[in-house]
């Protein structure tokens, strides 16, 4: 009898600890999710966050974690490798990685082995085997014989759309229509030359187009201005027409959307991405930003990750961008 009470003491005791202990501190990170990471672009898939930026050479690379604070250390896995080809072997940029009909399409830009490189830059796209974002890919298709920056994807009733940016007297945001993920059905539209005078500090520049959607609002968030200085920065496009090649049918907000923040130690925010939180509750913005305002449009720029939210009308409230260090809540469901 005596060892009976003994036990059920005992167990006792071991309830009373279980039930009182403090709960598990809730998951945090702190910015940067990745130094020298100009361009991100990341993705929540299976359990795994994955991130590919520029890598300025010859590789695509891409890294993946189960926490967004383990994007910081995680290695680089090369998943594709362009030496050898002769209209996009180097300097490979903007990578983007879209999942369409139970693939991965992975776009980029990238140009010859010559000192002039940049005037060589095309988009072209990968195609995965499967589902893993990490591949393995092969080579699909050059989309387009000039000069074009930052593809993304925008989809629309249905319809598929490879975004970018060209000279169209300016840099300027483009559209182009695809019969599927990798063939071109169509003439490149400009839908927003940089007219506004925020869009044309150190430089007149419209690029990194990106889909954003919410409560049946099309939109594309885009940089502005020159990311060689200090004040590139977000703008907004709203479809409020019906056809997304016919430029008359966006609407360009009047203001910048996401900004440098000199009390924050942030310049030249932009080129972002979107990603949702594992549970899907969370609208997540990914970024490149510098530290300083003499920082420049190079592989010194650094990853970063922030939650946003949405205003009354419909559009993002993407806030201010935060100082490299903060510690910030992971995003939720980790």
């Amino acid at each position: 009898m005596t060892i009976l009470r003994s036990i059920t003491a005992l167990l006792a005791a071991v309830v009373l600890a279980v039930t009182t202990a403090a709960p598990a501190a809730a998951a945090t990170f702190t910015n940067p999710i990745k130094r020298n990471g100009p361009d991100p672009w990341m993705q929540y898939h299976n359990g795994y966050y994955y991130l590919a930026t520029t890598t300025w050479n010859s590789t695509i690379t891409m890294r993946k974690s189960r926490t967004l604070a383990g994007l910081a250390s995680a290695a680089d896995t090369v998943v594709f490798n362009l030496s050898g080809r002769p209209n996009g072997c180097c300097n490979m940029w903007a990578p983007e990685f879209h999942l369409i009909n139970g693939r991965w399409y992975l776009y980029y830009v990238a140009g010859r082995n010559v000192p002039d490189y940049n005037p060589t830059q095309r988009l072209h796209v990968l195609e995965s085997a499967g589902t893993d974002p990490m591949g393995p890919y092969t080579f699909k298709a050059d989309l387009g014989s000039t000069w074009e920056l930052d593809p993304s994807i925008l989809r629309h009733n249905g319809k598929l759309y490879l975004m970018g940016s060209a000279i169209d007297g300016t840099q300027s945001l483009t559209i182009t229509p695809l019969s599927n993920p990798y063939t071109i059905s169509g003439p490149r539209r400009t839908i927003s030359l940089p007219t506004l005078a925020w869009e044309r500090q150190t430089g007149a520049v419209n690029e990194g187009a990106e889909a954003l959607y919410h409560n049946g609002r099309v939109m594309i968030v885009y940089s502005a201005s020159a990311c060689w200085g200090p004040d590139y920065k977000l703008g907004l496009l709203t479809l409020t027409g019906s056809d997304p090649l016919n430029r008359a049918h966006w609407t360009k907000s009047p203001n910048p959307v996401f900004q440098r923040n000199d009390g924050n130690g942030v310049f030249a925010p932009g080129h972002n991405g979107f990603f949702k939180s594992p549970d899907g509750t969370e609208d997540w913005i990914v970024y490149h930003a510098n530290s300083s305002a003499s920082g420049g449009c190079d592989m010194n720029r650094s990853a970063r990750a922030q939650k946003f939210g949405w205003n009354a009308d419909g559009t993002p409230n993407f806030g201010t961008p935060v100082r490299l260090g903060t510690q910030l809540a992971a995003p939720s469901g980790e």
